[in-house]
């Protein structure tokens, strides 16, 4: 028996609207599910436009790009993170500032936002990392008070809430991935959303290699091919028409494993704040030192019981392209100890049994 991490479940009509798709013809970028896509997944985040993209991380360098940052400016994000959040801002010229995390919710802390701003900076990522909202209202304190652009990372976090509003409608744009791992897929594929019309409309000028809308093939600006298929978009529709129940389903994971797991010493388990609605991307917990095993010796004693996990980011500020010397003790102790266990929405109540009873056994 061999647990995964996580899998998509595309038992809606998936194939029903790709197989549309083909036997129109309409598979590249132009096609009503494009459009259909974008306006649904907006309204589904609670935003007035959605700019359908290829990627989640060129959602993040499109985003950027609309907002005019480039090289001499800086941009606050969390060393915390998938490194894609760090890569969108050094495309664009810009400079990443890391910032350690809270150790209460894992995401970026907001004092260290405030204590890293300089007259150089023009925006603020804040990632709602494993699908737990970032503590927004305090962030958008600080955007505020300094003018300073809110660039949500909810890349983890499709339909997750902060306060009872959904991600991706609190800053001032919202990026999402919908990659074959995450709540809902297109296999790859991203999202802007916005409430802005003036950056909508940028964005969806430059995703199409700045093409002037009244004079075809005329480009004024260079843009960029970061264009979504038609097909990407028919999985997503049918995706959407059944998030609710793909996001209970993690949630429902997340109870039995808080209700299993609550007891064994040495584990820490995944927070979930009271403002906040948790998505559970990933089921994840943290293998404390008097647990008996290392973070490393739990990945390879599950593997050998046939389950896959996946240890947690590694923070940017320590890698190669980003070494900074700083000490972020907090970024760096999720890292070392962090495990995400299996999470995905195929996942059985006997199977979570399986990985917990294993845990708490320690029988590797």
């Amino acid at each position: 028996m061999r647990i995964p991490l996580t899998e998509p479940l595309l038992d809606g009509r998936e194939l029903e609207y790709v197989t549309e798709c083909i036997k129109t013809n309409w598979v590249s970028s132009l096609g009503s599910f494009v459009t259909r896509f974008e306006n649904e997944f907006a309204a589904f985040c609670q935003c007035a436009y959605g700019v359908a993209v290829s990627n989640g991380t060129v959602a993040l360098h499109l985003a950027l790009a609309v907002l005019d940052i480039g090289l001499g400016d800086e941009v606050i994000v969390p060393s915390f993170t998938f490194v894609a959040t760090a890569n969108a801002v050094r495309y664009t010229g810009a400079t990443p500032v890391f910032v350690d995390s809270e150790p209460r919710t894992w995401n970026l802390d907001p004092d260290a936002v405030e204590a890293a701003i300089t007259p150089r900076t023009r925006a603020i990522i804040p990632v709602h990392v494993y699908g737990h909202p970032a503590d927004m209202g305090r962030i958008m304190d600080i955007a505020r008070r300094h003018k300073l652009w809110v660039v949500e990372d909810a890349a983890e976090a499709h339909g997750a809430e902060y306060r009872g509003q959904r991600v991706g409608s609190l800053g001032h744009i919202g990026c999402f991935s919908f990659y074959g791992n995450k709540i809902i897929t297109t296999g790859e594929g991203g999202m802007l959303v916005t409430n802005n019309a003036a950056l909508a409309r940028r964005a969806q000028f430059l995703k199409d290699h700045a093409m002037d809308p009244e004079r075809r093939y005329w480009h004024p600006e260079i843009g960029f091919n970061y264009r979504l298929t038609n097909v990407q978009a028919a999985l997503g529709v049918a995706q959407l028409e059944r998030i609710d129940h793909l996001i209970e389903l993690r949630r429902s994971h997340a109870r039995q494993y808080q209700s299993e797991l609550a007891d064994v010493p040495g584990l820490t388990l995944q927070p979930e704040e009271p403002w906040a609605r948790s998505v559970y991307w990933m089921y994840s917990i943290l293998i404390q030192d008097d647990y008996g095993y290392t973070r490393d010796e739990v990945i390879a004693g599950l593997k050998r019981k046939g389950v896959d996990t996946r240890p947690f980011f590694h923070p940017s500020h320590v890698m190669p392209p980003y070494r900074t010397g700083q000490h972020l003790p907090v970024a760096e102790e999720l890292s070392r100890k962090g495990l995400n266990l299996p999470s995905g929405p195929t996942l059985t109540e006997e199977q979570i049994h399986f990985v917990c009873q294993l845990l708490k056994d320690k029988a590797f």
